[in-house]
């Protein structure tokens, strides 16, 4: 595996670390507070969300067409906030299976993407190869959380 294909290893190690967070936490758990706006749960369903995104951009690749200036991540925080309450909605276990199930998908298909097409190789690219970051970010955050709440 060349340098280039580092995050299909990386993605791999953070989505068994999802894997066994999620496995490891009970109901209790995945309903509490993550923070003043999300659930443990909720900051699992954003991921899923994020993890879509690539999967619908990819679906651009397949087409063969090329990026639109309305394909980069927005500024701001307003997209994740618009999301929060439907994230909200789903029951937390049923969040939890989701965001797990739809890491799944987005690594076997960015693995399979060509490298030219994503970041950093094609600059124009709103697709990081690289879920691994923001997974292992929340992933952080979220198991603090629990050593907090004991």
């Amino acid at each position: 595996m060349t340098d280039d294909c580092r995050f299909i290893q990386d993605n791999d190690r953070q989505r068994e670390r999802l894997r066994e967070f999620i496995n490891s936490v009970d109901d209790d758990a995945l309903a509490a507070p993550a923070n003043e706006y999300w659930t443990v749960a909720g900051v699992l369903g954003h991921m899923a969300y994020w993890d879509i995104r690539v999967l619908v951009l990819a679906e651009k690749i397949d087409r063969g067409e090329p990026w639109a200036p309305g394909d980069a991540e927005p500024d701001g925080d307003w997209l994740n906030d618009s999301t929060q309450p439907l994230i909200h909605a789903i029951a937390p276990r049923e969040a939890a299976r989701f965001a797990l199930r739809i890491a799944e998908e987005t690594d076997a298909r960015v693995a399979e993407l060509p490298l030219d097409r994503m970041a950093p190789l094609d600059p124009e690219s709103p697709i990081s190869p690289d879920r691994w970051e923001h997974r292992g970010d929340h992933l952080d955050e979220l198991e603090q959380v629990l050593r907090n709440l004991g």
